[in-house]
């Protein structure tokens, strides 16, 4: 007779403890880059700086601009990419079978978008975009190319939220006369928040971090936007023009790297939250 190893064997031990280990150097580079940037940029963050314009190219002066520009960037991004997201995710985690052969190319076509570099997909929103659409150097365009950029990301973790679901579910709604439609968006939507909701932190943090793509499509100009048409500089880019091409800027780099963490902090927070209620609804009722 076989003995099947316990939790207290020594591999599971030693796996328990490697796991633990990993989680918390991974803890520890955050926590330690998280003061570290605040120790070099917290002392620059006033009212003024979130509300001013940049001066000097931006080794004095505020970050306003940028701040309106991420947020529009952002707010578009999703707009554009969540419903064809949770629509595409919807489709083949209901529609189809992992098995067939449609199936399986959007599956690996889906793979292939999420690791191609930022560069490229900057240069495809150049193309596309800025050129043949017309859009130009704009807030929107930049949007557009980070909306394509995140899809791959919602798709695919959606859709294992929704295959995550257990059958009874759907056969139990079928028992009760529930359409397919009812189905999907009263029964397994919301038990599929939480999934949904992580997805959408994790194109939040690709999006506000991207830099590549932005450069050729939402443009480099530190003014305040007046429309999506306008070009505007996000955050991450004010970063990387204040760290690598102006001279005396790293303290405003830092300062703004601050604000940066601080903002995708507090839209996790926000969002987990958010998905904590959803999904205590969505099992009180059912």
């Amino acid at each position: 007779m076989i003995r099947l190893p316990t939790n207290h064997s020594f591999p599971d031990r030693l796996l328990k403890l490697f796991s633990w280990f990993c989680g918390l150097l991974l803890l520890f580079f955050f926590i330690y880059l998280f003061l570290d940037i605040a120790r070099q940029g917290l002392s620059q963050i006033t009212f003024n700086f979130l509300t001013t314009d940049p001066m000097n190219a931006g080794r004095a002066g505020g970050i306003a601009p940028m701040l309106v520009s991420t947020l529009l960037l952002l707010t578009l991004c999703l707009l554009v990419s969540l419903p064809i997201g949770i629509a595409s995710a919807i489709y083949l985690a209901e529609y189809t079978d992992e098995t067939q052969w449609f199936a399986r190319i959007i599956q690996t076509n889906l793979n292939v978008l999420a690791s191609v570099p930022s560069i490229v997909m900057g240069l495809f929103g150049y193309a596309f975009f800025v050129v043949a659409l017309g859009l130009g150097f704009s807030i929107l365009a930049g949007a557009l190319t980070l909306a394509c950029m995140v899809l791959p990301l919602l798709i695919r973790n959606i859709e294992d939220s929704l295959r995550n679901i257990p059958d009874e579910y759907r056969i139990n709604a079928t028992a009760l006369g529930l359409s397919r439609y009812r189905t999907i968006f009263q029964i397994l939507l919301p038990m599929a928040a939480r999934g949904i909701l992580l997805a959408v932190i994790l194109s939040i943090g690709r999006a506000m971090a991207e830099t590549a793509a932005l450069l050729y499509t939402s443009g480099y100009v530190s003014r305040m936007p007046e429309s999506i048409l306008d070009s505007g500089r996000s955050l991450s880019v004010h970063i990387f023009d204040l760290s690598m091409n102006v001279p005396g800027g790293e303290q405003n780099a830092y300062a703004s790297a601050f604000t940066l963490i601080v903002l995708l902090l507090m839209i996790n927070i926000t969002t987990l939250s958010l998905s904590r209620k959803i999904q205590k609804g969505a099992f009180s009722e059912h």
